[in-house]
């Protein structure tokens, strides 16, 4: 028995959209995530993938950044108006700036090319267990400070009744701060719970994260209130929270 092949999700299969422009890697992917029980559909364009969005449901996208036509930045801010599906997003090689804009603009994840089958195989099962997580876990409501997270409909809900929608990544730094209130969580340990890794020397992407998350709860300026720095250590939550069921 390959023990490497995904568990259908609610009795099916996991679906996922590769869009790529290139045939061969769609090609590529196609055949190794179908081999693993993935149900795999491709698109070679931001018309083809809406096309396949439109048609049928899908779990998890796999978005190249460079598109004929849309980019894959467009694509991604045009899926987040109205969707939380999980994107990973294909970037180019050594190129930071694109994955900072990528995470800036909702995508949960980021493969720089070159890539193998196999790490990508890894970062999509990481990411629908976490989505799967996070539709199952209970209670429904956490407030902290002045506000309320919805973890069914991953809203950020304000004072005012005001909800927000959250990106993935945001949704799962916001869940992992709020099951370790007041404690100090290092970037690896973040980057691990968020990413399925460690962080590198250099990759700011966990603290893009956190000024992202930041700035949805309004706790920007030289001395944040909620989430605080602590130098050489990590970042801490700072606030007293409570679970409610209804």
């Amino acid at each position: 028995m390959n023990n490497n092949k995904v568990q259908p999700m609610n009795e099916r299969k996991a679906s996922v959209l590769v869009v790529d422009d290139d045939a061969a890697i769609r090609e590529l992917l196609e055949e190794h995530l179908t081999r693993v029980g993935y149900d795999v559909r491709t698109a070679g364009d931001g018309d083809q993938m809406r096309e396949r969005l439109n048609s049928s449901h899908v779990d998890l996208i796999v978005l190249d950044v460079m598109l004929p036509g849309d980019d894959g930045f467009t694509l991604c801010r045009q899926i987040r108006e109205y969707s939380r599906v999980p994107i990973i997003m294909l970037t180019a090689s050594s190129d930071e700036t694109d994955r900072v804009v990528g995470l800036e603009l909702g995508a949960d994840d980021y493969l720089a090319k070159p890539f193998s089958a196999r790490e990508l195989q890894a970062r999509v099962k990481a990411l629908l267990r976490r989505a799967s997580f996070s539709r199952s876990d209970n209670p429904r409501y956490v407030d902290f400070d002045r506000w309320r997270l919805d973890t069914l409909a991953h809203e950020l809900i304000d004072e005012n009744q005001q909800g927000t929608a959250l990106s993935g990544a945001d949704f799962a730094l916001l869940q992992l701060f709020l099951s370790h209130p007041n404690e100090v969580l290092d970037r690896d340990t973040i980057s691990d719970v968020t990413r399925g890794r460690e962080s590198m020397p250099l990759d700011r992407v966990v603290d893009v994260a956190v000024s992202r998350l930041r700035q949805r709860l309004g706790d920007q300026g030289r001395n944040p209130r909620l989430i605080k720095t602590v130098r050489g250590a990590g970042y801490l939550l700072a606030a007293t929270v409570t679970h409610v069921s209804e």
